[in-house]
């Protein structure tokens, strides 16, 4: 009997110590043991500028933006680099270039980076992000992100944006889906996302199509997939463009003239979309213009300025040019040299068509190949 008494006193003393053991060490919640141990995905952010940095005094850097974001180290492991502090619509179509290249080269350099977020400023965003969309060339995920109200405004939601872009980035789930924009606790992917409000938060919105996913409290949550090739699955290699073309947009309302197109064509533009109404009408004396455009090599491609709906490419039958008269051979021979160089935009909106047309003429001249493509992306 003493001897079962002593051997259950020790026990009770060992198991007594073991509690206290593990009152006494440090408390760290799921994500810093996480981290400590190196299992969370690491997701650097490049920080371009935008509202979302544009402080009063001064604008934010990367490494304060990485700061303001209260929790982020459940979910990924951060790095920053400050690629450029200034407003979306500043940034040059080098920069793009340079930018693509910066997150292509940040991928194929760590195989460990899990994601990459990307501030922006609204006004351009939904441009770099379609860009960005067709130029990196991994399959793991980019996000951009930004903010409608200033560090310092009342209600700057910057740091919640940023938060959830982390998320996202972290997320394996968001893996393969191209190029993504998180705001406003919503996923949008970057191909079809439009900015529909100057000032609203809730700005960010893909019209027909629906977000893609949302990013709540618990979890990152996807409700569907991206079908178009993108990012891994496309042909542009930044890396053997050195400039991209210049490429116009031009937009129909009633009685515009064709000397614009003109213009353009002869200032040096090699492509021009043109925003029309409805399903492809032109007005006043653009038709001229476009011959002019199309006679000198230039290549218009007819997207919609209704913000929604699908240009479709034309059969040969069908005349290129709404409402022009296809009744005599003339005509009818006008109209199938009209033809050629001809693009329709299937439903990119002349912002995002303008990019895909200055990318695939960076790699070709082929009408028939630049349809391809807005067939394909």
């Amino acid at each position: 009997m003493p001897d079962i008494a002593n051997r259950t006193c020790r026990a009770t003393l060992v198991a007594v110590a073991a509690v206290l053991a593990l009152a006494a060490s440090p408390r760290l919640d799921a994500g810093q043991s996480a981290q400590s141990s190196g299992t969370l995905p690491k997701v650097r952010l490049i920080a371009t500028g935008g509202t979302i940095s544009n402080r009063s005094g001064g604008r934010l850097t990367s490494d304060e933006l990485i700061t303001s974001m209260r929790g982020v180290e459940r979910y990924a492991r951060t790095e920053s680099e400050q690629f450029a502090n200034t407003s979306s619509a500043a940034l040059t179509l080098d920069q793009w270039l340079a930018l693509a290249r910066r997150i292509n080269t940040l991928f194929a350099e760590d195989p460990e980076l899990a994601g990459i977020v990307v501030t922006s400023g609204t006004d351009t965003l939904e441009e770099t992000a379609y860009f960005l969309n067709l130029t990196v060339r991994s399959d793991k995920p980019v996000v951009v992100v930004g903010s409608m109200r200033n560090p310092g405004t009342l209600g700057y939601e910057g740091a919640a944006n940023l938060l959830e872009g982390f998320r996202v980035a972290a997320e394996p789930q968001s893996r393969g889906k191209g190029v993504l924009v998180v705001l406003n606790d919503e996923i949008n992917a970057a191909r079809e996302v439009t900015k529909t409000d100057a000032l609203r938060l809730q700005t960010f919105q893909t019209r027909g199509y629906g977000v893609l996913g949302v990013v709540d409290s618990d979890r990152v949550v996807y409700y569907r997939d991206v079908v178009k090739r993108h990012t891994k699955a496309s042909e542009f290699d930044v890396s053997r463009i050195q400039t991209l073309p210049r490429v116009d947009v031009v937009m129909v309302y009633q009685g515009a003239s064709g000397e614009v197109i003109k213009a353009m064509v002869d200032q040096g533009a090699k492509g021009i979309v043109i925003a029309s109404a409805g399903a492809g009408a032109t007005s006043g004396t653009q038709n001229e213009g476009i011959r002019h455009a199309i006679e000198n090599g230039v290549v218009v491609v007819t997207s919609t300025r209704a913000g929604g709906g699908r240009i479709a490419a034309r059969s040969q039958g069908q005349s290129e040019l709404p409402g022009s008269d296809a009744s005599d051979a003339g005509s009818q021979a006008a109209q199938r040299q009209t033809r050629r160089g001809r693009v329709a935009a299937e439903d990119l909106a002349p912002l995002k068509a303008r990019i895909l047309l200055m990318l695939a003429l960076a790699t070709t001249r082929d009408d028939g190949e630049i349809q391809r493509m807005f067939t394909e992306y």
